[in-house]
C-alpha cells in the first residue's frame, strides 16, 4: 500500500508526533537537533514525517524567522576531482559576498540526499545547488518546498525544479564514440564503474552510437557497481580482453579508468593507439600529460560551478535570470591515444563536438 502524499505545509507537527507515538516537543527537538533524540525515536519521527509529507519551516513558519545567508550545496563525492573543480567555481563566485556555503556529501545515495535536503530546509537556506536531475519524488517535493532559488548542476533534464546548468551526457558519449568510428575503430568497448545515473546516460550514448553504426555487441560492455579507480580501469580492461580479444578501442566512463587502461596496455605491451585506442571522460589535467596523451571529453566543470552560484545570487538579489536552463556543451579533446588513422602533431590537441 503506497504512502499517502499530502501537499507540504498542510500537515501539522502534532500529527507527526501522533503517528510517531512521541510528544510534539520531541518532534520539535528532533527537527532542531536530531542528535538530541534517541535513535529509535528518530527513525519513527523521520518515517512519520515522510508518510505524512511533513516538511518543517514552510509557509506557516515563514514569519518565525528570516532566511539565513547560507547556500546549501549537495554533491555526491568529496574525493572525486570532478566535483573539486565544480566547488572551486562555486567558492570563487561567492568569495567576498555575504553568503556562506554549507557543503553536504550525499555519497551517491538518494536516501542520504533526502535526509540532507530536509536538514538544509530546516535551516532556511538562501539558495541551494543540487547535483543531478534524479531526485526521488520526496526529494523533489522537499526542494520545491524550500521556497528559495535552486540550481541543479552537472546535467540537463526535461523538468527542472527551478534552474539548471550542465550538458547532455548521452550526447557527449555519442560524440566520443563517433570520433572513434571516424578513426576507423569498429570493436569499441565500454568500461564503466559505480554506474550512477550520469554514467548510465553515457552508456546510453555509447549504445546509441554503436547501434546506429550497426556495430553494437553487448560483449563489449564491462561495468561494475564498485567505485571508480585507476586500478579498476586495468581490471575492467582485462575482463574486456577476455570477452572480446579483438577489441580495437575503449571508451572509459571517466578518466581514472582510462589511465588504468593505458597502464594495463603498457603492462601487456599493447601499443596505444596502434592496437588499442583509448578515450576517457571529464578531461582531468593528467590526460594531456600522460604518455601517450589521452583523448577525453572535456566538461566545463569550473564554469558550471561559477555560473550556478551566479544564478543563485542574481535570483536572490532580484536581478533577472533570463536563461534558466544553461547548456554548457562539451568538447572531445582529441589526443594521441585515439589518433589511429590521421597524422597529427604529437603535442597538439584537436577539439571536436563543442555542442551536439
Amino acid at each position: 500500500m503506497g504512502r499517502k502524499h499530502i501537499k507540504p505545509g498542510k500537515v501539522r507537527l502534532t500529527e507527526v508526533a501522533a503517528l510517531a507515538g512521541v510528544s510534539p516537543i520531541t518532534v520539535s527537538r528532533f527537527f532542531r537537533n536530531p542528535d538530541t533524540v534517541s535513535p529509535g525515536r528518530r527513525l519513527r519521527i523521520e518515517s512519520a514525517a515522510k508518510d505524512l509529507g511533513y516538511v518543517p519551516n514552510l509557509a506557516a513558519r515563514a514569519l518565525a524567522s528570516q532566511r539565513t545567508e547560507v547556500i546549501g550545496v549537495l554533491i555526491p563525492s568529496l574525493t572525486n576531482n570532478v566535483f573539486s573543480d565544480v566547488l572551486r567555481g562555486i567558492y570563487d563566485a561567492f568569495e567576498g559576498s555575504r553568503y556562506s556555503i554549507q557543503l553536504a556529501n550525499t555519497r551517491y545515495s538518494v536516501l542520504q540526499e533526502e535526509r540532507l535536503l530536509r536538514l538544509f530546509l530546516m535551516q532556511k537556506p538562501a539558495g541551494m545547488i543540487v547535483t543531478g536531475v534524479d531526485q526521488t519524488a520526496e526529494g523533489r517535493a522537499i526542494v520545491q518546498a524550500a521556497d528559495c532559488p535552486v540550481v541543479q548542476i552537472m546535467e540537463l533534464g526535461p523538468d527542472p525544479i527551478d534552474m539548471m546548468i550542465g550538458f547532455s551526457h548521452v550526447d557527449a558519449c555519442f560524440a566520443a564514440i563517433s570520433h572513434l568510428l571516424a578513426q576507423g575503430c569498429r570493436r569499441i568497448g565500454f568500461l564503466g564503474a559505480r554506474m550512477d545515473p550520469r554514467v548510465q546516460r553515457r552508456l546510453q550514448g555509447y549504445q546509441n552510437a554503436m547501434k546506429i553504426a550497426g556495430l553494437f555487441d553487448p560483449r563489449l560492455i564491462v561495468t561494475t557497481a564498485v567505485p571508480t579507480s585507476t586500478t579498476m580501469g586495468g581490471s575492467l580492461f582485462s575482463d574486456l580482453m577476455l570477452r572480446a580479444p579483438d577489441v580495437d578501442a575503449v571508451f572509459c566512463a571517466n578518466d581514472d579508468l582510462a589511465l588504468g587502461v593505458l597502464f594495463e596496455c603498457q603492462r601487456r605491451h599493447i601499443a596505444v593507439p596502434e592496437q588499442i585506442a583509448i578515450v576517457g571522460f571529464n578531461d582531468m589535467e593528467f590526460m594531456a600529460s600522460a604518455v601517450p596523451s589521452l583523448t577525453s571529453v572535456r566538461t566545463n566543470r569550473y564554469e558550471m560551478g561559477l555560473r550556478a552560484a551566479t544564478m543563485i545570487m542574481d535570483e536572490i538579489e532580484g536581478r533577472p535570470v533570463t536563461e534558466r536552463v544553461v547548456d554548457l556543451g562539451f568538447q572531445v579533446m582529441e589526443r594521441q591515444s585515439s589518433q589511429q588513422r590521421h597524422a597529427v602533431a604529437p603535442a597538439a590537441d584537436r577539439v571536436s563536438g563543442t555542442k551536439w
